[in-house]
Protein backbone atom coordinates (compact mmCIF):
# COMPACT_ATOMS: atom_id res chain seq x y z
CA UNK A 1 0.00 0.00 0.00
CA UNK A 2 1.33 3.05 -0.79
CA UNK A 3 2.21 6.00 1.22
CA UNK A 4 -0.29 8.84 1.84
CA UNK A 5 1.05 11.61 -0.44
CA UNK A 6 0.66 15.34 0.70
CA UNK A 7 1.10 17.58 -2.46
CA UNK A 8 3.53 19.48 -4.02
CA UNK A 9 2.37 23.51 -2.85
CA UNK A 10 3.60 26.67 -5.22
CA UNK A 11 6.28 27.45 -2.53
CA UNK A 12 7.08 23.85 -1.95
CA UNK A 13 7.86 23.65 -6.15
CA UNK A 14 9.84 26.70 -6.17
CA UNK A 15 11.94 25.59 -3.24
CA UNK A 16 12.48 22.57 -4.99
CA UNK A 17 13.66 24.08 -8.22
CA UNK A 18 15.95 26.30 -6.19
CA UNK A 19 17.69 23.25 -4.92
CA UNK A 20 18.07 21.31 -7.90
CA UNK A 21 18.88 23.76 -10.44
CA UNK A 22 19.82 27.08 -8.90
CA UNK A 23 23.78 27.62 -8.16
CA UNK A 24 24.43 31.28 -7.00
CA UNK A 25 28.16 29.65 -6.95
CA UNK A 26 27.81 29.80 -11.21
CA UNK A 27 27.06 33.76 -11.08
CA UNK A 28 31.01 33.15 -9.24
CA UNK A 29 31.95 31.13 -11.79
CA UNK A 30 30.98 33.17 -14.91
CA UNK A 31 32.88 36.24 -12.91
CA UNK A 32 36.16 34.35 -13.14
CA UNK A 33 35.19 33.20 -16.98
CA UNK A 34 33.99 36.19 -18.00
CA UNK A 35 34.16 39.21 -15.89
CA UNK A 36 31.54 41.59 -15.93
CA UNK A 37 31.34 40.41 -19.74
CA UNK A 38 29.50 37.22 -18.93
CA UNK A 39 26.17 39.59 -17.66
CA UNK A 40 25.13 39.85 -21.07
CA UNK A 41 26.02 36.38 -21.88
CA UNK A 42 23.37 35.39 -18.74
CA UNK A 43 20.75 38.42 -19.88
CA UNK A 44 20.85 36.94 -23.66
CA UNK A 45 20.71 33.36 -22.87
CA UNK A 46 18.12 34.30 -20.13
CA UNK A 47 15.90 36.35 -23.32
CA UNK A 48 16.59 34.25 -25.66
CA UNK A 49 16.67 30.07 -24.16
CA UNK A 50 15.84 30.57 -20.61
CA UNK A 51 12.54 32.52 -20.58
CA UNK A 52 11.03 31.42 -24.08
CA UNK A 53 11.76 27.43 -23.18
CA UNK A 54 10.29 27.68 -19.49
CA UNK A 55 6.85 29.02 -21.18
CA UNK A 56 6.99 26.15 -23.46
CA UNK A 57 7.84 23.52 -20.73
CA UNK A 58 4.83 25.43 -18.82
CA UNK A 59 2.86 24.43 -21.59
CA UNK A 60 4.50 21.06 -21.44
CA UNK A 61 3.30 20.33 -18.42
CA UNK A 62 0.27 22.05 -17.84
CA UNK A 63 -1.31 19.64 -21.32
CA UNK A 64 0.74 16.72 -20.06
CA UNK A 65 -0.36 17.10 -16.08
CA UNK A 66 -1.05 13.65 -15.67
CA UNK A 67 1.38 11.92 -17.29
CA UNK A 68 4.14 10.47 -14.68
CA UNK A 69 6.80 10.41 -17.59
CA UNK A 70 8.50 13.75 -17.35
CA UNK A 71 10.09 15.09 -20.37
CA UNK A 72 9.81 11.54 -22.08
CA UNK A 73 5.30 11.86 -21.90
CA UNK A 74 5.77 15.43 -23.46
CA UNK A 75 8.42 14.61 -26.75
CA UNK A 76 5.99 11.13 -26.88
CA UNK A 77 2.82 13.25 -26.87
CA UNK A 78 4.60 15.69 -29.70
CA UNK A 79 6.66 13.75 -32.08
CA UNK A 80 6.61 10.12 -31.24
CA UNK A 81 7.95 7.34 -29.06
CA UNK A 82 11.14 6.75 -30.91
CA UNK A 83 12.17 10.16 -31.04
CA UNK A 84 11.38 10.90 -27.69
CA UNK A 85 13.24 7.65 -26.61
CA UNK A 86 16.22 8.94 -28.28
CA UNK A 87 16.17 12.43 -26.80
CA UNK A 88 15.24 11.40 -23.15
CA UNK A 89 18.11 8.74 -22.67
CA UNK A 90 20.68 11.38 -23.80
CA UNK A 91 18.85 13.56 -21.53
CA UNK A 92 19.23 10.60 -19.19
CA UNK A 93 23.21 10.27 -19.21
CA UNK A 94 24.26 13.28 -19.33
CA UNK A 95 22.55 13.37 -15.97
CA UNK A 96 24.27 10.19 -14.84
CA UNK A 97 27.45 11.13 -15.46
CA UNK A 98 26.80 14.95 -13.37
CA UNK A 99 25.80 12.37 -10.61
CA UNK A 100 29.29 11.69 -10.69
CA UNK A 101 30.76 14.91 -10.82
CA UNK A 102 28.66 16.21 -8.42
CA UNK A 103 29.56 13.63 -5.54
CA UNK A 104 33.36 14.56 -5.91
CA UNK A 105 32.15 18.85 -5.16
CA UNK A 106 29.78 17.40 -2.28
CA UNK A 107 32.58 16.19 -0.45
CA UNK A 108 34.81 19.48 -0.90
CA UNK A 109 31.85 21.33 0.06
CA UNK A 110 31.75 19.24 3.34
CA UNK A 111 35.50 19.71 3.91
CA UNK A 112 35.34 23.47 3.33
CA UNK A 113 32.27 23.63 5.62
CA UNK A 114 34.19 21.88 8.79
CA UNK A 115 38.10 23.48 7.94
CA UNK A 116 37.27 26.68 6.18
CA UNK A 117 39.06 25.48 3.37
CA UNK A 118 39.61 22.27 0.91
CA UNK A 119 41.15 19.36 3.05
CA UNK A 120 40.06 16.46 0.88
CA UNK A 121 43.44 15.61 -0.87
CA UNK A 122 44.64 14.74 2.90
CA UNK A 123 41.66 12.59 3.90
CA UNK A 124 42.64 8.27 4.07
CA UNK A 125 41.01 5.52 5.16
CA UNK A 126 42.40 2.54 5.69
CA UNK A 127 45.18 3.07 3.88
CA UNK A 128 43.94 4.24 0.97
CA UNK A 129 44.75 6.93 -0.84
CA UNK A 130 42.84 10.39 -0.97
CA UNK A 131 41.69 10.21 -4.14
CA UNK A 132 40.21 6.53 -3.27
CA UNK A 133 39.02 7.48 -0.01
CA UNK A 134 36.62 9.89 -2.14
CA UNK A 135 35.60 7.03 -4.21
CA UNK A 136 34.54 5.29 -1.63
CA UNK A 137 32.68 8.19 0.69
CA UNK A 138 31.04 9.21 -2.49
CA UNK A 139 29.72 5.79 -2.94
CA UNK A 140 28.46 5.92 0.63
CA UNK A 141 26.63 9.74 0.04
CA UNK A 142 24.74 8.12 -3.08
CA UNK A 143 23.67 4.67 -1.08
CA UNK A 144 22.52 6.52 1.48
CA UNK A 145 20.47 9.60 -0.95
CA UNK A 146 18.73 6.57 -2.62
CA UNK A 147 18.13 4.85 0.44
CA UNK A 148 16.12 7.43 1.70
CA UNK A 149 14.63 8.70 -1.48
CA UNK A 150 13.25 5.51 -2.43
CA UNK A 151 10.81 5.78 0.69
CA UNK A 152 8.84 8.07 -1.04
CA UNK A 153 8.01 11.56 -2.48
CA UNK A 154 7.38 13.36 0.62
CA UNK A 155 10.82 13.10 2.16
CA UNK A 156 12.58 14.34 -0.99
CA UNK A 157 10.26 17.11 -1.03
CA UNK A 158 10.93 17.79 2.49
CA UNK A 159 14.67 17.90 1.77
CA UNK A 160 14.63 19.50 -1.25
CA UNK A 161 12.11 22.48 0.59
CA UNK A 162 14.94 23.11 3.45
CA UNK A 163 18.07 22.72 0.67
CA UNK A 164 16.20 25.45 -1.09
CA UNK A 165 15.77 28.04 1.77
CA UNK A 166 19.77 27.30 2.49
CA UNK A 167 20.50 27.86 -1.57
CA UNK A 168 18.64 30.91 -1.78
CA UNK A 169 19.42 32.43 1.33
CA UNK A 170 23.60 31.99 0.92
CA UNK A 171 22.46 34.51 -2.24
CA UNK A 172 20.62 36.89 -0.24
CA UNK A 173 23.40 36.75 2.46
CA UNK A 174 26.34 37.26 -0.63
CA UNK A 175 23.82 40.18 -1.69
CA UNK A 176 23.28 42.05 1.11
CA UNK A 177 26.86 41.73 2.78
CA UNK A 178 28.15 42.99 -0.83
CA UNK A 179 25.44 45.98 -0.88
CA UNK A 180 26.71 46.98 2.64
CA UNK A 181 30.80 46.98 1.50
CA UNK A 182 29.53 49.11 -1.78
CA UNK A 183 27.75 51.57 0.43
CA UNK A 184 30.50 51.69 2.49
CA UNK A 185 32.86 52.38 -0.21
CA UNK A 186 31.10 55.02 -1.12
CA UNK A 187 29.67 53.18 -4.77
CA UNK A 188 33.74 52.57 -5.46
CA UNK A 189 34.09 49.17 -7.39
CA UNK A 190 36.93 46.91 -6.63
CA UNK A 191 36.97 45.66 -10.36
CA UNK A 192 36.03 48.96 -12.62
CA UNK A 193 32.89 48.90 -14.60
CA UNK A 194 33.39 50.93 -18.14
CA UNK A 195 32.16 49.73 -21.07
CA UNK A 196 34.90 47.76 -22.23
CA UNK A 197 34.63 45.23 -19.18
CA UNK A 198 30.95 44.95 -20.23
CA UNK A 199 31.79 43.65 -23.45
CA UNK A 200 35.48 41.95 -22.89
CA UNK A 201 36.92 39.69 -20.77
CA UNK A 202 39.58 40.05 -18.30
CA UNK A 203 40.19 35.80 -18.61
CA UNK A 204 42.70 35.42 -21.53
CA UNK A 205 41.14 31.96 -21.63
CA UNK A 206 37.57 33.54 -23.05
CA UNK A 207 39.23 36.54 -25.06
CA UNK A 208 38.53 34.73 -28.69
CA UNK A 209 35.34 34.52 -30.76
CA UNK A 210 35.20 31.06 -30.52
CA UNK A 211 35.43 30.97 -26.44
CA UNK A 212 32.95 33.67 -25.97
CA UNK A 213 30.34 32.00 -27.88
CA UNK A 214 30.61 28.74 -26.32
CA UNK A 215 30.25 30.71 -23.02
CA UNK A 216 26.78 30.11 -24.23
CA UNK A 217 26.59 26.78 -23.27
CA UNK A 218 27.86 27.61 -19.25
CA UNK A 219 24.71 29.82 -19.11
CA UNK A 220 22.59 27.12 -20.46
CA UNK A 221 23.77 24.54 -17.68
CA UNK A 222 23.40 27.76 -15.29
CA UNK A 223 19.78 27.74 -16.61
CA UNK A 224 19.65 24.25 -16.97
CA UNK A 225 17.11 21.50 -15.58
CA UNK A 226 13.53 22.91 -15.36
CA UNK A 227 12.62 20.12 -17.31
CA UNK A 228 13.71 17.89 -15.10
CA UNK A 229 10.86 18.98 -12.52
CA UNK A 230 8.36 17.62 -15.29
CA UNK A 231 9.09 13.91 -13.20
CA UNK A 232 7.37 15.41 -9.94
CA UNK A 233 4.45 16.77 -11.81
CA UNK A 234 1.99 14.78 -11.29
CA UNK A 235 2.86 14.77 -7.41
CA UNK A 236 1.99 19.01 -8.15
CA UNK A 237 -0.99 20.37 -6.45
CA UNK A 238 -3.40 21.58 -9.20
CA UNK A 239 -0.62 21.04 -11.69
CA UNK A 240 -2.18 23.13 -14.51
CA UNK A 241 -1.96 26.53 -12.63
CA UNK A 242 0.78 25.46 -10.33
CA UNK A 243 3.45 23.72 -12.40
CA UNK A 244 3.86 27.11 -14.56
CA UNK A 245 3.56 29.26 -12.41
CA UNK A 246 6.55 27.95 -10.45
CA UNK A 247 8.37 27.43 -13.57
CA UNK A 248 7.70 30.99 -14.31
CA UNK A 249 8.45 32.84 -10.82
CA UNK A 250 11.68 30.46 -10.22
CA UNK A 251 12.57 31.43 -13.57
CA UNK A 252 12.62 35.65 -12.59
CA UNK A 253 13.77 34.99 -9.19
CA UNK A 254 17.15 33.34 -10.92
CA UNK A 255 17.63 35.41 -13.88
CA UNK A 256 17.37 38.31 -11.23
CA UNK A 257 19.92 37.04 -9.21
CA UNK A 258 22.17 35.61 -11.33
CA UNK A 259 22.78 38.94 -13.24
CA UNK A 260 23.09 41.32 -9.87
CA UNK A 261 25.46 39.06 -8.20
CA UNK A 262 27.62 38.54 -11.38
CA UNK A 263 27.97 42.56 -10.69
CA UNK A 264 28.35 42.83 -6.77
CA UNK A 265 31.81 40.06 -7.66
CA UNK A 266 33.31 43.02 -8.56
CA UNK A 267 32.42 44.97 -5.43
CA UNK A 268 35.12 43.17 -3.31
CA UNK A 269 37.27 41.77 -6.37
CA UNK A 270 39.87 42.78 -8.40
CA UNK A 271 39.58 40.12 -11.48
CA UNK A 272 43.68 40.53 -12.01
CA UNK A 273 45.09 40.79 -8.11
CA UNK A 274 42.38 38.13 -7.03
CA UNK A 275 41.12 35.28 -9.74
CA UNK A 276 44.13 36.24 -12.28
CA UNK A 277 46.51 34.07 -9.80
CA UNK A 278 47.14 30.72 -11.11
CA UNK A 279 45.88 29.01 -7.72
CA UNK A 280 42.69 29.89 -8.86
CA UNK A 281 40.65 28.00 -10.77
CA UNK A 282 36.72 26.59 -11.71
CA UNK A 283 37.01 24.50 -8.35
CA UNK A 284 37.87 26.80 -5.86
CA UNK A 285 36.92 30.48 -7.56
CA UNK A 286 33.90 30.49 -5.14
CA UNK A 287 35.64 30.08 -1.65
CA UNK A 288 38.45 32.35 -3.12
CA UNK A 289 35.71 34.83 -3.64
CA UNK A 290 33.94 34.46 -0.91
CA UNK A 291 36.78 34.55 1.56
CA UNK A 292 38.15 37.81 -0.24
CA UNK A 293 34.76 39.55 0.46
CA UNK A 294 35.05 38.24 4.20
CA UNK A 295 38.34 39.98 4.42
CA UNK A 296 36.82 43.18 2.43
CA UNK A 297 34.12 43.31 5.14
CA UNK A 298 36.00 42.76 8.06
CA UNK A 299 38.65 45.56 6.62
CA UNK A 300 35.26 47.60 6.27
CA UNK A 301 34.54 47.76 9.94
CA UNK A 302 38.24 48.46 11.27
CA UNK A 303 39.45 44.77 11.92
CA UNK A 304 42.66 43.79 12.37
CA UNK A 305 43.88 41.74 9.27
CA UNK A 306 44.26 38.51 11.64
CA UNK A 307 40.67 39.11 12.57
CA UNK A 308 39.36 39.75 8.84
CA UNK A 309 41.31 36.49 7.97
CA UNK A 310 39.36 34.86 10.16
CA UNK A 311 35.87 36.34 9.00
CA UNK A 312 37.09 35.17 5.73
CA UNK A 313 37.35 31.80 6.69
CA UNK A 314 33.75 32.19 8.70
CA UNK A 315 32.06 32.92 5.18
CA UNK A 316 33.59 30.05 3.82
CA UNK A 317 32.55 27.82 5.67
CA UNK A 318 28.88 29.60 5.45
CA UNK A 319 28.93 29.34 1.90
CA UNK A 320 30.10 25.75 1.99
CA UNK A 321 27.15 24.70 4.17
CA UNK A 322 24.95 26.13 1.67
CA UNK A 323 26.60 24.08 -0.75
CA UNK A 324 26.19 21.74 1.29
CA UNK A 325 22.74 21.67 1.58
CA UNK A 326 21.87 22.42 -2.12
CA UNK A 327 23.72 19.63 -3.57
CA UNK A 328 21.84 17.19 -0.74
CA UNK A 329 19.13 19.01 -2.06
CA UNK A 330 19.82 18.34 -6.45
CA UNK A 331 21.20 14.78 -5.38
CA UNK A 332 17.82 13.66 -4.11
CA UNK A 333 15.56 15.21 -6.68
CA UNK A 334 17.99 14.17 -10.03
CA UNK A 335 18.92 10.72 -8.30
CA UNK A 336 14.88 10.27 -8.91
CA UNK A 337 13.27 12.48 -11.15
CA UNK A 338 15.29 11.63 -14.58
CA UNK A 339 15.26 8.12 -14.18
CA UNK A 340 11.60 7.98 -13.49
CA UNK A 341 10.49 10.59 -16.27
CA UNK A 342 12.64 7.89 -18.56
CA UNK A 343 11.12 4.71 -17.16
CA UNK A 344 7.41 5.83 -16.45
CA UNK A 345 7.03 7.80 -20.13
CA UNK A 346 8.17 4.61 -22.25
CA UNK A 347 6.26 1.50 -23.38
CA UNK A 348 6.72 -0.74 -20.59
CA UNK A 349 7.42 -3.77 -22.72
CA UNK A 350 10.65 -1.96 -23.90
CA UNK A 351 12.51 -2.57 -20.62
CA UNK A 352 12.61 -5.51 -18.11
CA UNK A 353 9.80 -5.96 -16.12
CA UNK A 354 11.71 -5.35 -12.94
CA UNK A 355 13.46 -1.97 -13.93
CA UNK A 356 9.22 -0.30 -14.56
CA UNK A 357 8.02 -1.85 -11.26
CA UNK A 358 7.54 0.39 -8.35
CA UNK A 359 7.88 -0.43 -4.59
CA UNK A 360 5.23 0.45 -1.91
CA UNK A 361 5.67 3.93 -2.01
CA UNK A 362 4.77 4.50 -5.58
CA UNK A 363 9.07 4.88 -6.47
CA UNK A 364 10.95 2.97 -9.18
CA UNK A 365 13.42 1.92 -6.52
CA UNK A 366 15.32 -1.14 -8.50
CA UNK A 367 15.83 1.43 -11.24
CA UNK A 368 17.37 3.85 -8.56
CA UNK A 369 19.29 1.17 -7.21
CA UNK A 370 20.53 0.37 -10.98
CA UNK A 371 21.41 3.76 -11.06
CA UNK A 372 23.39 4.05 -7.87
CA UNK A 373 25.29 1.23 -9.09
CA UNK A 374 26.42 2.15 -12.75
CA UNK A 375 27.70 5.69 -11.05
CA UNK A 376 29.36 3.74 -8.60
CA UNK A 377 31.14 1.72 -10.81
CA UNK A 378 32.43 4.79 -12.74
CA UNK A 379 33.21 6.41 -9.21
CA UNK A 380 35.23 3.06 -8.54
CA UNK A 381 37.37 3.07 -11.78
CA UNK A 382 37.90 6.32 -11.87
CA UNK A 383 39.19 6.35 -7.64
CA UNK A 384 40.75 3.36 -8.48
CA UNK A 385 42.23 3.33 -12.19
CA UNK A 386 44.71 5.32 -12.21
CA UNK A 387 45.92 7.94 -14.89
CA UNK A 388 43.93 6.08 -17.20
CA UNK A 389 41.20 6.48 -15.66
CA UNK A 390 41.30 9.82 -14.80
CA UNK A 391 41.74 10.11 -18.85
CA UNK A 392 38.38 8.33 -18.88
CA UNK A 393 36.87 11.21 -16.10
CA UNK A 394 38.00 13.92 -18.43
CA UNK A 395 36.70 12.33 -21.32
CA UNK A 396 33.34 11.84 -19.67
CA UNK A 397 33.28 15.43 -18.43
CA UNK A 398 33.53 16.33 -22.08
CA UNK A 399 31.10 14.29 -23.36
CA UNK A 400 28.47 15.62 -20.41
CA UNK A 401 29.24 19.24 -21.73
CA UNK A 402 27.16 19.14 -24.63
CA UNK A 403 24.73 16.09 -23.28
CA UNK A 404 23.26 18.25 -21.24
CA UNK A 405 22.46 20.63 -23.75
CA UNK A 406 21.69 18.45 -26.63
CA UNK A 407 18.67 17.18 -25.19
CA UNK A 408 16.89 20.51 -25.77
CA UNK A 409 17.23 20.42 -29.30
CA UNK A 410 14.49 17.33 -28.64
CA UNK A 411 12.85 19.54 -26.40
CA UNK A 412 12.57 22.67 -28.15
CA UNK A 413 12.39 21.50 -31.96
CA UNK A 414 9.23 19.20 -31.06
CA UNK A 415 7.56 22.03 -29.07
CA UNK A 416 5.89 23.14 -32.98
CA UNK A 417 4.69 19.59 -33.19
CA UNK A 418 2.80 19.68 -29.54
CA UNK A 419 1.29 22.91 -30.22
CA UNK A 420 -0.41 21.38 -33.69
CA UNK A 421 -1.51 18.62 -31.81
CA UNK A 422 -5.80 19.25 -31.80
CA UNK A 423 -6.61 16.26 -28.74
CA UNK A 424 -5.11 17.89 -26.15
CA UNK A 425 -6.61 20.05 -23.16
CA UNK A 426 -4.50 23.58 -22.82
CA UNK A 427 -5.34 24.43 -19.03
CA UNK A 428 -1.79 27.24 -19.55
CA UNK A 429 -1.32 28.81 -23.06
CA UNK A 430 1.14 31.73 -23.41
CA UNK A 431 2.15 30.99 -27.64
CA UNK A 432 -1.32 31.74 -29.13
CA UNK A 433 0.09 32.04 -33.17
CA UNK A 434 1.38 29.17 -34.48
CA UNK A 435 3.63 31.74 -36.92
CA UNK A 436 4.72 32.90 -33.48
CA UNK A 437 5.29 29.52 -31.73
CA UNK A 438 7.79 28.78 -35.29
CA UNK A 439 9.90 31.92 -35.13
CA UNK A 440 10.45 31.72 -31.18
CA UNK A 441 11.18 28.23 -31.57
CA UNK A 442 14.00 28.58 -34.32
CA UNK A 443 15.79 31.94 -32.66
CA UNK A 444 15.70 29.33 -29.63
CA UNK A 445 16.86 26.06 -31.11
CA UNK A 446 19.77 28.23 -33.29
CA UNK A 447 21.01 29.48 -30.26
CA UNK A 448 21.18 26.15 -28.51
CA UNK A 449 22.95 24.53 -31.83
CA UNK A 450 25.50 27.65 -31.83
CA UNK A 451 26.42 27.11 -28.21
CA UNK A 452 26.46 23.39 -29.03
CA UNK A 453 29.17 24.11 -32.11
CA UNK A 454 31.20 26.85 -30.62
CA UNK A 455 31.75 24.29 -28.00
CA UNK A 456 32.76 21.78 -30.14
CA UNK A 457 35.07 23.74 -32.58
CA UNK A 458 36.92 26.37 -29.58
CA UNK A 459 39.04 22.98 -28.53
CA UNK A 460 40.29 22.48 -32.19
CA UNK A 461 41.11 25.86 -32.55
CA UNK A 462 43.56 25.74 -28.96
CA UNK A 463 44.79 22.86 -30.30
CA UNK A 464 42.86 20.20 -28.76
CA UNK A 465 40.88 17.94 -31.46
CA UNK A 466 40.71 14.83 -28.90
CA UNK A 467 38.31 17.30 -26.55
CA UNK A 468 36.28 18.17 -29.76
CA UNK A 469 36.35 14.72 -30.54
CA UNK A 470 34.70 13.72 -27.34
CA UNK A 471 32.69 16.37 -26.74
CA UNK A 472 31.02 16.10 -30.11
CA UNK A 473 30.74 12.55 -29.87
CA UNK A 474 28.96 12.32 -25.99
CA UNK A 475 25.38 13.17 -27.53
CA UNK A 476 25.97 11.44 -30.93
CA UNK A 477 27.20 7.95 -28.53
CA UNK A 478 24.38 7.79 -26.44
CA UNK A 479 21.71 8.65 -28.97
CA UNK A 480 23.15 5.60 -31.13
CA UNK A 481 23.03 3.46 -27.98
CA UNK A 482 19.26 4.43 -27.18
CA UNK A 483 18.66 3.84 -31.21
CA UNK A 484 20.37 0.62 -31.55
CA UNK A 485 18.18 -0.39 -28.07
CA UNK A 486 14.89 1.07 -29.32
CA UNK A 487 14.93 -0.71 -32.64
CA UNK A 488 15.95 -4.25 -31.07
CA UNK A 489 13.04 -3.91 -28.41
CA UNK A 490 10.61 -2.50 -31.09
CA UNK A 491 11.13 -6.00 -32.79
CA UNK A 492 11.42 -8.05 -30.25
CA UNK A 493 8.00 -6.64 -29.25
CA UNK A 494 6.52 -7.27 -33.20
CA UNK A 495 7.68 -10.84 -32.81
CA UNK A 496 6.01 -11.69 -30.17
CA UNK A 497 2.78 -10.25 -31.41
Amino acid sequence: MSEKKKKITLIGLILMIFSSIYGYSNSLTAFYQMGYSSIIWYVLTAVLFFLPSALMFAEYGASFKAAKGGIFSWLRGSIGEKPAFVGTFIWLAAWVIWLVSSTQFFLVSVATAIFGRDTTTSWHLFGLSSDQTLGILEIIFLVIVCAIASKGINGIVKISSVCGVATLGISVVFIVVSLIILLMQHGQLAEPLTAASLVKSPNSSFTSPFAVVSFIVYALFAYGGLETMAGVIDNVDKPEKTFPRGLIWAMIMMTVLYILTIFLCGVTANWSEILGQKNVNLANVEYVLINNMGLVFGKAFGLGHAQALVLGKVFSQITAISDVLGGLGAAFVMLYSPIKSFIEGCDQRLLPKRLTTLNKYDMPEFAMWCEVAFVSLIILFVSFGGNSASAFYTILTDMMNVSSAAPYLFLIGAFPFFKMKKDLDRPFVFYRSQKWVWIVTTIVWIVIAAGIIFTIIEPIVEGDPATAFWTAFGPVFFGIVAWIFYSRAEKKIKDLN
